[in-house]
C-alpha cells in the first residue's frame, strides 16, 4: 500500500513547479487552529487538525511540511469521486432562489447535498448581505465540510462586490463592503498605487468575511464601444490595463509576486480576446459567441494579462468566445470556445509559462437547447448554457475535451459524474485529473484553509469603517472626468439654487445648495444620466440584463428629453455614467458642464460639483462622435473611431500625466 501511494505521489510532485518544492523554514510559526471543526492533535507541543479523524497526524494535516508535500499526500488519499468533485466550482443557491443572489442566506440543505453527496469543495457566493452575515453563512458551510471523510475545506469565491453596477453573473452588490468606482474609474486615474490600496483593502474585507477567491480582474480590453462588459475592465489601452491589472492582483493576493497566506486568490479573465465581438454583443449569449481577431489584435489583447502573470496570479479564466481569425504556431485556431481550445490554453501554459489554476467560465459544459439558442420566452436559469463550438458533443465528450485541453476546474456546474465516467472510459487520463486536483488543493493549502477555515463574524462587523468608506468616496469623486465647463460654471457656490434629477436633495442641501422644485426657479439644473442603450434581446437571460446597441443621446432617450425640457435660461450640469462610451454630440450643446463618472455616489458627485474635491480622471477610452463611426470601427481595436468627440486621455480638470 505504501509503495502504491509513493508511486502516485512521485508523478504529482513532478507536476508541481520546482519553486514550490523548496522547504519552508525549519520551524514555521504555529497557525491558528480551528477549535470547533473537529478533533485537534497535539504533537511535540504543536497543534494540528485531525482532518480525517483517524487519531494520527498525516502529512496533509501537518502545517510544518511544504505545500507540495501536503498536496501530494492528500491527492493520494482521495477517491476518484472526491477528485471529480474537486474539479467542480459550484454556485451556492439561496433560500429563495437557485442563482444565489439573495439577502436571506444560503440554502443549507442544497449545499450539504453538494458537499457530502458530490464532494464539491469550491463555490461562488452571490449573497447580498453584510460582511458579518457573510462570515456566519460561510462558517456554517465550512463546518459541514469539516465533517466529510477527509475534512477538505471549501474555497468561497465571488464576483466583484465593491463597485456600483450589479449584474447577476458579472458583479454583486456592495452591501456593507467598502464602495469604490468601477475599475474603469481606477483606469481614469491611472494610479497604480491607489489601485493597489483598494485591492489590499478589499482583500482584508473578503478574508474577514470568509471569501478566498476573487473572480477578477477583467484584463479584457474594451475595444468595441457597444460591449456591455466593459465596465469591469481598465479601458481600451493595453499598456494602461496591464499596469492596473498587476496592481490589482498584487493587492488582492497580498504579495508582489505570489499568493500570500492571508491573500485572496485572484482569477484573471477572460483568456483571451473577449469583447471583440461584432456589434459588441456578449459571449454569454448564443448570438454573441464569436470574437473576430487577427494575429496582431490578439497579441494586443494578451498584453494586459502580462501584468497578472508578473504578479503571480493564482488563476486564469478562459473566455466563452470562439476566437476567429488568428493562428497559433502557424495553425488557425480551432473554432471552439477558449475553454475547449488546446491551442489557446497551450499558448497560456507554454508560451507564457503560466503554472496556476485554469478555471472555466460558468456553464460551458451544459446543453444549449433551442430555448438557449433562440428563446421565444424569457430564459430561466436552467436554460443558460455556453458550450460554444461544441454544442453537438455529449456532456462526457465536452468534459473530456475541456479537461484534456487544460481546464482544471469547471465553473457553475456540479456534475462530477461525467469526470468519473470519462476516467473509467479512458477518455481522461487519471494523471490529468490528479494534476487538476493538485492545482485546486494547492490554493487551499497556500491560503491556510486546511488549518483554519473559519473567520470571526464579530471581526467582520467593522471591516469598512468610516475612514475607509471616505477613501472609497474620494476615489469615486476624483475618478470623474471633467468634459465641459463653459464659462467656469463649476464649482457651484454655496447658496446656488439647483433643480435636481436623479440626485438626493438631502445631499445637495448638505453641500450648501438650495433645492427648488421647478427648473424655471433654478440657477442651475444638476442632472444625472446613463449612457444610452437598447434592450435588443429581451428573452435572453443575460441579454435582457445587459446594455446593448446605440450609445447616442437623441430625442426619445429619457435623459436627453429631460435635459431638452430645461429652460434655455437655466444652465445644465450633466453627470453621465460612462459604463460604455457615450456619444454626447447632440446633448453637449444643451449643457454648460459635463462630468463623466464610473460609479459615484451623490456625495462624491456633489463633492466635485461644489469644489470640495477635484475631478482628476482622464477618459480611459475615447468618446465617439457618431454611431456611424462606431459601426465602422474594428471591434478588436480600441480607440479607432474616426474623429472622436473626445479622445482617449481627455480631461479639462486633470493635471499633467
Amino acid at each position: 500500500m505504501k509503495r502504491a501511494a509513493a508511486l502516485l505521489i512521485a508523478p504529482l510532485l513532478a507536476q508541481v513547479p520546482s519553486g514550490m518544492l523548496a522547504a519552508r523554514p525549519a520551524l514555521p510559526p504555529q497557525p491558528a487552529i480551528a477549535a470547533d471543526t473537529g478533533p485537534v492533535l497535539t504533537v511535540a507541543g504543536a497543534r494540528f487538525r485531525d482532518l480525517n479523524r483517524n487519531g494520527r497526524l498525516d502529512p496533509y494535516e501537518d502545517w510544518r511540511l511544504p505545500v507540495a508535500r501536503r498536496v501530494a499526500d492528500l491527492v493520494a488519499r482521495m477517491t476518484l469521486a472526491e477528485k471529480a468533485g474537486a474539479m467542480m466550482h459550484g454556485s451556492l443557491a439561496a433560500r429563495d432562489n437557485v442563482v444565489g443572489a439573495s439577502t436571506l442566506g444560503y440554502d443549507v440543505a442544497a449545499a450539504q447535498a453538494a458537499i457530502d453527496g458530490q464532494h464539491i469543495t469550491s463555490f461562488i457566493t452571490r449573497l447580498a448581505v453584510t460582511p458579518e452575515r457573510m462570515a456566519e453563512e460561510n462558517n456554517a458551510l465550512q463546518r459541514l465540510a469539516a465533517k466529510t471523510r477527509l475534512g477538505i475545506p471549501l474555497t468561497i469565491s465571488t464576483d466583484p462586490r465593491h463597485h456600483f453596477q450589479v449584474t447577476v453573473g458579472a458583479s454583486a452588490a456592495a452591501s456593507g463592503y467598502s464602495q469604490w468606482p468601477e475599475t474603469l474609474g481606477f483606469a481614469a486615474l491611472a494610479d497604480a498605487g491607489l489601485m493597489h490600496r483598494f485591492a489590499d483593502q478589499a482583500r482584508r474585507e473578503y478574508r474577514a468575511s470568509g471569501i478566498h477567491m476573487a473572480l477578477s480582474p477583467q484584463a479584457d480590453l474594451f475595444t468595441d464601444p457597444r460591449w456591455p462588459r466593459g465596465t469591469g475592465t481598465f479601458g481600451a489601452n493595453a499598456d494602461l490595463a496591464a499596469k492596473m491589472v498587476q496592481a490589482y492582483v498584487s493587492g488582492f493576493q497580498g504579495s508582489a509576486t505570489t499568493l500570500a497566506h492571508d491573500g485572496v486568490a485572484t482569477v484573471v479573465k477572460h483568456w483571451v480576446g473577449y469583447g471583440a465581438n461584432p456589434q459588441g454583443f456578449d459571449g454569454h449569449n448564443y448570438y454573441g459567441r464569436m470574437a473576430v481577431h487577427d494575429d496582431a489584435t490578439l497579441k494586443t489583447h494578451i498584453r494586459p494579462f502580462l501584468g497578472a502573470f508578473a504578479a503571480g496570479v493564482a488563476g486564469v479564466m478562459p473566455t466563452y468566445d470562439i476566437v476567429s481569425g488568428p493562428s497559433v504556431a502557424g495553425k488557425p485556431l480551432e473554432p471552439v470556445a477558449a475553454g475547449y481550445n488546446a491551442q489557446l490554453l497551450g499558448l497560456l501554459r507554454k508560451d507564457y509559462g503560466y503554472k496556476g489554476l485554469i478555471l472555466s467560465d460558468w456553464g460551458i459544459t451544459r446543453d444549449c437547447t433551442p430555448a438557449c439558442r433562440a428563446p421565444t420566452a424569457p430564459q430561466t436559469p436552467n436554460e443558460i448554457a455556453m458550450p460554444w463550438g461544441v454544442e453537438d458533443l455529449t456532456p462526457a465528450q465536452r468534459y473530456a475535451k475541456a479537461t484534456n485541453a487544460g481546464i482544471d476546474q469547471f465553473g457553475g456546474v456540479t456534475e462530477p459524474e461525467w469526470i468519473i465516467k470519462d476516467v473509467q472510459a479512458g477518455t481522461i487520463p487519471l494523471a490529468r485529473v490528479n494534476a487538476a486536483v493538485a492545482q485546486v488543493m494547492t490554493l487551499k493549502f497556500e491560503l491556510g484553509l486546511f488549518d483554519n477555515p473559519l473567520v470571526d463574524p464579530a471581526a467582520a462587523r467593522n471591516i469598512a469603517p468610516p475612514a475607509v468608506m471616505a477613501q472609497g468616496r474620494q476615489a469615486q469623486a476624483q475618478a470623474q472626468v471633467l468634459l465641459r465647463n463653459e464659462g467656469g460654471l463649476l464649482p457651484l457656490a454655496a447658496g446656488t439654487r439647483v433643480f435636481l434629477k436623479g440626485i438626493d436633495p438631502a445631499q445637495a442641501k448638505a453641500h450648501g445648495l438650495v433645492v427648488v422644485d421647478r427648473a424655471a426657479d433654478a440657477q442651475v439644473a444638476l442632472m444625472r444620466a446613463d449612457t444610452p442603450s437598447e434592450r435588443l434581446h429581451p428573452n435572453y437571460f443575460f441579454g435582457s440584463r445587459q446594455k446593448e446597441g446605440r450609445l447616442d443621446f437623441r430625442p426619445g432617450n429619457a435623459d436627453y428629453d429631460a435635459v431638452a425640457a430645461i429652460p434655455a435660461s437655466v444652465p445644465v450640469v450633466l453627470a453621465v455614467f460612462l459604463d460604455r462610451p457615450a456619444i454626447l454630440t447632440d446633448i453637449l450643446p444643451k449643457t454648460r458642464a459635463v462630468l463623466g463618472n464610473f460609479g459615484v455616489s451623490d456625495e462624491g458627485l456633489l463633492d466635485v460639483v461644489t469644489g470640495r474635491e477635484t475631478a482628476r480622471g482622464r477618459l480611459p477610452f475615447e468618446l465617439p462622435r457618431s454611431m456611424a463611426a462606431v459601426e465602422a470601427q474594428n471591434p478588436a481595436v480600441g480607440d479607432d473611431t474616426v474623429d472622436p468627440l473626445f479622445p482617449f486621455g481627455f480631461s479639462l480638470g486633470a493635471g499633467p500625466q
